[in-house]
């Protein structure tokens, strides 16, 4: 009896994901007003194993698929989340099957957004992913300019839209460090002003396709060689470093396997706020080096791949420096965890202090940039 009842359980199980997916399966279309008009797709289909997958597309943004962290369908309530991107969307299936009515939340105050199912003759076209640049090709700038940034404006960007590369608010330090991975406390010696003229940098690849990083790193020290005339060399010291390990459970951390050789994705949704898509943990510790801690971070997690996560946490006066950000004091009824408990909790990873021997680069010479 108790065999016959677990067969009955899965074979529930079955028809209700094939209902699952005669109800959702397919393409849902629908344009959000983002200060402007953003045309949205969503693609569902069933996944291996029972259950359902899917990923979001922004058409007017010519992004890539996001792939759907979860979907569920409860009577007639759809709910969607993507956690790389800190989204969600839930609404009511009609019933007819053929629109869900609904928001859309990211961030910010949750936004109306109503789905409607796409036909071959109203489907938007989807974009096709972006090529990578030839492993092959020339790294190198076409042509790149460089002015000097807006005075007292806030943050700081790293980019890549379409074919540009686009930095803004960057120091020379911030471009070395970005150029050759390292921290700005591994930047020895130089002038004061390394570290407070701030630039916008906008370079055209020569080579067609989207560099990956290891081409947009290559870049970057080809204009620092050629326009700032920059000169260093190494030497190893030992530093105060923050360590990232692997925590006692184990991590938390969904694999990404859609695009290996692809750039990741790592913009901060607001301080505390960092989703993350297809990173590496050398990505994590440069994002958390460079930009949120005040000293170098190494992966010691022994983690290869790429992931997904979303890393929600309160930050305190000590972090941000790197973005020249001046963090307030944590609010009373901050609801988020601090950093170091956030790393634990939501990624199962731990952040140690620790000293090691780091390399650092002894700047030999440098000069303000030349004219574009």
């Amino acid at each position: 009896m108790k065999t016959v009842v677990c067969w009955t359980l899965a074979l529930v199980a079955l028809m209700e994901g094939a209902a699952f997916a005669q109800a959702l399966g397919g393409n849902w279309q629908g344009t959000l007003q983002a200060g402007r008009e953003l045309r949205v797709v969503f693609t569902i289909s069933s996944a291996d194993g029972g259950g359902l997958r899917g990923a979001m597309y922004s058409i007017d943004q010519g992004s890539p698929g996001i792939p759907l962290s979860a979907i569920t369908l409860q009577g007639t309530t759809v709910r969607m989340s993507i956690n790389p991107i800190g989204g969600a969307f839930e609404g009511t299936l009609s019933a007819d099957g053929a629109s869900i009515a609904g928001t859309w939340t990211q961030g910010g105050a949750p936004q109306p957004l109503t789905l409607r199912r796409a036909t071959p003759d109203t489907a938007w076209a989807i974009p096709e992913p972006p090529r990578p640049m030839a492993a092959d090709a020339p790294a190198v700038f076409d042509v790149a300019t460089i002015k000097l940034s807006i005075p007292d404006r806030p943050g700081k960007l790293f980019t890549v839209r379409g074919r540009q590369v686009l930095t803004v608010n960057t120091t020379v330090n911030d471009l070395i460090a970005f150029a050759y991975d390292v921290h700005a406390r591994q930047i020895v010696g130089g002038q004061r002003w390394m570290e407070t003229d701030k630039y916008d940098v906008t370079g055209q690849p020569e080579a067609p396709g989207i560099p990956n990083m290891v081409q947009l790193r290559a870049m970057v020290r080809q204009l620092l060689t050629d326009r700032f005339k920059l000169a260093f060399h190494r030497d190893t010291r030992e530093l105060p470093v923050y360590a990232i390990m692997v925590g006692d459970r184990g991590p938390k951390l969904t694999k990404n396997e859609t695009n290996p050789t692809g750039l990741p994705g790592l913009i901060f949704k607001g301080l505390g706020v960092l989703p993350a898509m297809n990173a590496t943990m050398a990505d994590l510790a440069g994002v958390m080096g460079s930009a949120v801690l005040d000293r170098p971070v190494v992966d010691r997690t022994g983690l290869q791949g790429r992931y997904d996560f979303t890393l929600t946490w309160t930050p305190d006066e000590s972090q941000f420096a790197g973005l020249g950000v001046r963090v307030p004091p944590p609010p009373a009824d901050a609801t988020a965890p601090g950093l170091f408990t956030a790393f634990q909790e939501q990624l199962g990873l731990k952040l140690d202090s620790t000293r090691a021997p780091v390399d650092v680069l002894v700047i030999d010479g440098v000069d303000r940039p030349s004219e574009n």
